[in-house]
């Protein structure tokens, strides 16, 4: 039976299978699990007021498992359900037909790449502060960045994917707005938008938190959970945003609409306007997707960031209530089910990160060796193309699993062919 208790009533072995708020507003990785330490439930007095656990029904059979072991198991097997449905999914869903072909190497697109970098890097932060300031956007600089970057995807759009790897959770702000500018372009190329769409696109995607200047910074920073007052000035960096984008004459109307409804939510759970279904249009619905993704996988002030590999069978999770399930779908094509960084086990016990995606063969992606299947370091870094890996009994070579970030002390970034400093 589920039952609602405040969380100053919480022990150890209970088994928390629903919060007060939404799973992805708080920092807990799966969405029901078992309190096991006293750290858990500190973190649950953070962020919730009460939450919903289970016990016992007294009209059952009683049974040898406790009700989080029962929940444990059911929790594991829809978990392992959706890994299922997600690679099949993946496997057998036709590929949209390409609009763009690769032109260039990644090697060769992130010397470009690079430079693009640093000059979002700075403008983004110049824009920042002078919206703190009260001052025009601007807003030429900006469109000429997001025209670099327009062309840079569509040469390769794994260079930029590479730079969006660099998270620095102090930066958040600046850096999301940038982050999300590249996956929103990633995405739109995977679409097929022309290149003047993507240009709205992208340029909407970079000023899509603007309004969050007009928020207090130690709410907007907060460790711990939102009161209601503090949750309502958050949600009206929204309509801040828009009213700011919409003073400047050179933002055009598709481009403010994906500030203006990336918190809208399919289902129509979302905010400010509560739109539904198709009423949030095509940038709503992109800038809502590549938003959340990329805050879920992200360390904040309030939770560690999970995998990419997990934020996407999050994502699929979500579908149809928060999210379009065909834009999903298709944005988890994009990504591929092990995007770009992700830490992953092969089917040899070797230890990699995957530095670029195969566009034809998703599940085949290129991996940099780290670590041999002793977990002892690969002397010299090896990128190996799983299309033509084999095992030692020439078996195809395979992914086994995905690991979180941090495991063994890898950080992903040092093995993809970018500068990390940069």
């Amino acid at each position: 039976m589920r039952k609602k208790l405040d969380v100053q009533h919480l022990e150890i072995g209970m088994y928390v299978s629903e919060l007060d708020r939404p799973w992805r507003d708080a920092p807990f990785l799966f969405q029901g699990f078992e309190i096991r330490s006293a750290e858990q439930i500190r973190e649950l007095q953070r962020f919730c007021r009460h939450v919903y656990v289970l016990t016992p029904d007294p009209n059952e059979k009683p049974s040898s498992r406790t009700p989080a072991e029962i929940a444990i198991a059911n929790e594991k097997e829809r978990h392992r359900k959706i890994e299922r449905d997600l690679l099949l999914n993946i496997k057998t869903q036709p590929l949209l037909k390409p609009v763009y072909q690769d032109k260039t190497a990644l090697e060769t697109e992130a010397e470009v790449a690079r430079k693009i970098h640093h000059e979002i890097r700075d403008l983004v932060y110049s824009i920042l502060e002078d919206v703190r300031m009260g001052k025009n956007i601007n807003s030429n600089g900006a469109k000429k960045i997001v025209s670099e970057m327009v062309e840079s995807v569509i040469r390769n759009p794994d260079a930029l994917a590479c730079f969006a790897l660099l998270k620095r959770k102090h930066e958040y702000t600046a850096q999301h707005s940038m982050r999300v500018c590249i996956l929103a372009l990633s995405f739109g190329r995977h679409l097929g938008l022309e290149k003047h769409e993507l240009n709205l696109l992208g340029l909407g995607a970079l000023l899509h938190d603007i309004g969050k200047m007009k928020v207090p910074a130690d709410i907007l920073n907060k460790p711990g959970a939102l009161d209601d007052k503090e949750y309502e000035i958050v949600k009206s960096h929204v309509p801040r945003g828009v009213e700011i984008l919409e003073d400047n004459a050179g933002i055009p109307r598709p481009a403010i609409d994906v500030a203006r409804c990336h918190h809208e939510r399919y289902g129509g759970s979302g905010y400010v306007l509560g739109l539904k279904g198709d009423l949030i249009g095509l940038f709503g619905m992109i800038g809502g997707i590549v938003d959340c993704y990329d805050a879920i996988s992200s360390d904040r002030a309030y939770h560690t960031g999970m995998s990419a590999h997990t934020a996407l069978k999050k994502m699929y999770e979500w579908r149809n209530r928060d999210f379009h399930s065909g834009l999903v779908e298709q944005f988890i094509q994009c990504m591929g089910i092990y995007p770009i960084g992700s830490v992953v086990e092969l089917n040899t016990g070797e230890i990699g990160v995957v530095v670029t995606m195969n566009r034809q063969r998703r599940l085949k992606p290129r991996v940099n060796l780290v670590l041999q299947a002793d977990y002892y370091p690969i002397p010299n870094a090896t990128v190996i193309d799983l299309m033509s890996y084999k095992t030692r009994d020439g078996r195809p070579c395979e992914i086994d699993r995905v690991l979180e970030p941090g495991v063994y002390g890898i950080n992903p970034v040092q093995y993809l062919p970018i500068n990390a400093a940069a």
